[in-house]
């Protein structure tokens, strides 16, 4: 949504509320005391955990979530990202594979097309989703890539141990590619980089 002028939110209530838990702030968070990191994605990753959202591929990561993405990544645990969150794995973790959706073929679907540039441009190697049903590989920088079928699977560097999905990157009604259940998307990271 729209800020509104005036108007001051605070994030850990905020995520409390949705959670329906007890939230921490994220400098707590060591890789050392979980086994995986997810960040979901939404305007949240875009305009509170970096300012991506007004400054683009220039954007500025907070401190606090460049640390848990190196501190994850030095220690070879599974990172989650989706929708807009690989923007941060773009920016924190160069030469990192993800997916961002694919470029707009002037369909509307893909309205944050131009996030794939900017990723591109920071060094990441950004997997296209495409909608056909047909499997592509290619090779990259001496690693094998697979395109993968469909908006509803997610692309894996198993390199750095990251596991991206456009999710809501792709604006059709229904669409939702990533498990429901905060489990299931646990189980689904750990599937794809063990």
């Amino acid at each position: 949504g729209s800020p509104v002028e005036g108007e001051s939110r605070n994030v850990l209530a905020e995520s409390a509320r949705i959670a329906r838990g007890v939230i921490k702030p994220l400098a707590e968070l060591k890789a050392s005391s979980v086994d995986a990191v997810i960040f979901p994605g939404g305007f949240g990753a875009a305009k509170n955990l970096s300012d991506w959202a007004v400054k683009g591929k220039d954007c500025t990561v907070l401190p606090d979530v460049e640390r848990v993405l190196k501190d994850f990544h030095a220690s070879k645990k599974p990172i989650g990202l989706c929708c807009i969150s690989p923007v941060l794995a773009a920016k924190v973790l160069p030469g990192t594979t993800l997916t961002l959706g694919q470029n707009d073929n002037k369909s509307g679907k893909w309205p944050y097309a131009e996030t794939i540039e900017g990723a591109s441009s920071l060094g990441a190697i950004v997997v296209p989703k495409i909608i056909e049903k047909k499997m592509l590989s290619l090779c990259i920088h001496n690693e094998k890539i697979t395109i993968l079928q469909n908006v509803n699977e997610v692309s894996v560097c198993k390199k750095n141990l990251v596991v991206t999905t456009p999710a809501f990157m792709y604006d059709e009604p229904g669409t939702n590619n990533f498990p429901d259940s905060p489990s299931s998307r646990v189980a689904f990271l750990f599937t794809y980089t063990t």
